[in-house]
């Protein structure tokens, strides 16, 4: 590190920099360097039209639900994924909880990384309505 200072140090005595123009900057990167235009564009942007929502149809036929996985389909042409009999699918994919509440933080052992995931969330959640409930200080 410290030969290398050494080498700029000389090379910029010796005439052999050559710092590069500020115009040059500006002009390589306006938004970042202060230049206007990054400006213009976000006035720009803002008096713009407002961009349409695309609609996505949703599938209503009772048949096709049960046997595609629909919207499963990324390409431009192409086709859901078609689904196969329960006895594909491994035997832990059923045994899965789907019900979306946390289980109770009494019935988990403190030496899985669940509870502490767990007591880690509540932690937070409690600390961030705290923090909504304080009054500002100006």
């Amino acid at each position: 590190m410290y030969r290398h200072c050494l080498r700029v140090a000389a090379s910029q005595a010796a005439g052999l920099y050559r710092p590069l123009a500020t115009s040059a900057i500006n002009n390589a990167l306006p938004s970042m360097a202060g230049g206007k235009l990054g400006k213009k564009a976000a006035k720009a942007g803002k008096a713009g039209s407002p961009v349409e929502k695309k609609v996505v149809p949703v599938e209503t036929d009772p048949e096709r639900l049960v046997q595609y996985c629909c919207g499963s389909n990324i390409m431009a042409d192409g086709e859901d994924v078609k689904l196969g009999p329960d006895s594909e699918y491994p035997d832990w994919l059923w045994e899965l909880d789907t019900s979306g509440v946390a289980p109770p933080l009494e019935t988990l052992s403190p030496d899985t990384l669940e509870y502490w995931w767990l007591v880690r969330n509540r932690a937070m959640r409690r600390n961030n309505q705290l923090l909504a409930k304080r009054k500002l200080k100006r």
